[in-house]
């Protein structure tokens, strides 16, 4: 079995919407497939990804880098021991030959990127859903039909939209809760202190109460304002706190935590195991409380992300506290296949990536994959036109 082409494709992300610290309407993702000789249904396997939401396409990484090692690999230098599947570790070390430690920025996503379509590759190489797959990689077993597997997930939206004010994140959240989902987020940090308070107080109304009612900051604050916030909302009880500040500010991280007896969620800007090392060793984290949400597309795949999950755990802290961030397919398959706490969903926003297809079972704020093989990319209607663009390009 070999691989036979790669390709990438940058994708514009749909929408002019904007978080405390960014506008995404200039955002793009890598899109790739990875084809191969084997054939399913009279047709070769090819596996596709992408490297997740919030940051932007690696082009140039990947065609100069990343790719060309992947095709100048011996084919059964990818292989596992059996010859029969994909071995996304051996991948991993693979693409990252002569790379030096540390610097993890966009490469980091650019590696994800490939790693992730050899899970799809596996998964559908055994006619199975790729959540299967990763949970058969760590010896788990899931129940036997799709609708079994239910996954906590919460919809994330609630950004700064302009003119249109409080009446609109209402409607959001309504929509949010007539499609199913029981747990939300929204966005803090973009405008004055007493404005978001205002914002906070009409979530609430529609949502039901704070516990149902997550806060981003997406890494605004300085330790001042971090605690100012953390000051004026602890009163709500809100589900949690996210990237209050600089995602490496471990120290800003401690201190909040030190004042908020509220939960912390951050994790999601960190991109390697020695980096969540360092945040479950300095940063204050509460085992039996605080959220990580590292996400494998933007971290190198799920091999690293493994050795985060290994990492967190030897240092008290138990996957159900993991959520993925990323509001998509890929991430829904990880935490159903891995086990982990839930996972995080864009049902309005980060078209045509966010969110799940039709074919997803929601309701009562868990949602289920299907039973497609792989990740199932193929059922997103919105990403259609971008795969058969992948797989008509020269």
């Amino acid at each position: 079995m070999r691989i036979t082409r790669v390709r990438e494709l940058s994708v514009l992300l749909e929408g002019n919407i904007a978080n405390s610290l960014v506008n995404f309407s200039e955002h793009t993702i890598s899109l790739v497939a990875v084809a191969t000789d084997a054939m399913r249904n009279g047709k070769p396997v090819v596996g596709y990804a992408f490297d997740s939401i919030g940051r932007y396409a690696q082009p140039g990484l990947l065609r100069e880098r990343f790719i060309p090692r992947l095709l100048a690999a011996k084919p059964a230098d990818l292989l596992d021991e059996g010859g029969t599947r994909f071995d996304p570790a051996r991948i991993s070390k693979l693409l990252m030959r002569n790379e030096k430690p540390g610097g993890h920025g966009d490469r980091a996503a650019a590696v994800g990127a490939l790693e992730l379509a050899f899970w799809d590759l596996n998964a559908k190489l055994a006619d199975e859903p790729a959540c299967r797959t990763l949970a058969h990689a760590i010896g788990r077993e899931l129940p036997p039909t799709p609708a079994d597997i239910r996954v906590p997930v919460y919809a994330a939206g609630g950004y700064y939209y302009g003119d249109d004010g409080i009446d609109r994140l209402q409607a959001e959240f309504r929509g949010y809760q007539d499609a199913g989902f029981t747990k939300f987020k929204m966005k803090i940090g973009g405008t004055s202190l007493p404005d978001d308070l205002k914002r906070i107080e009409a979530a609430i109304a529609v949502v039901g109460s704070g516990t149902a009612l997550a806060v981003d900051a997406n890494g605004r604050f300085d330790l001042q304002t971090a605690l100012d916030y953390a000051k004026a909302i602890e009163a709500y009880d809100l589900r949690w706190y996210e990237e209050i500040g600089d995602p490496l500010d471990y120290d800003l991280n401690r201190r909040v935590a030190e004042a908020y007896t509220g939960r912390i969620a951050t994790g999601e800007n960190l991109f390697s195991a020695q980096d969540v090392k360092n945040l479950a060793l300095f940063a204050g984290m509460r085992p039996s409380l605080d959220i990580f949400q590292m996400d494998p597309g933007l971290a190198y795949g799920v091999t690293e992300f493994l050795g985060m999950i290994g990492t967190l755990e030897s240092h008290g802290f138990g996957r159900s506290h993991m959520h993925p961030h990323g509001g998509h397919l890929i991430n829904l398959h990880i935490a159903a296949g891995l086990g982990l706490g839930g996972c995080e969903a864009y049902p309005g926003v980060f078209q045509p990536f966010g969110g799940y297809p039709d074919t997803c079972r929601l309701g009562e704020g868990y949602v289920s994959p299907t039973d497609a093989p792989g990740f199932g990319l193929e059922q997103k209607v919105e990403l259609a036109p971008y795969l058969k663009q992948l797989d008509t390009n020269n």
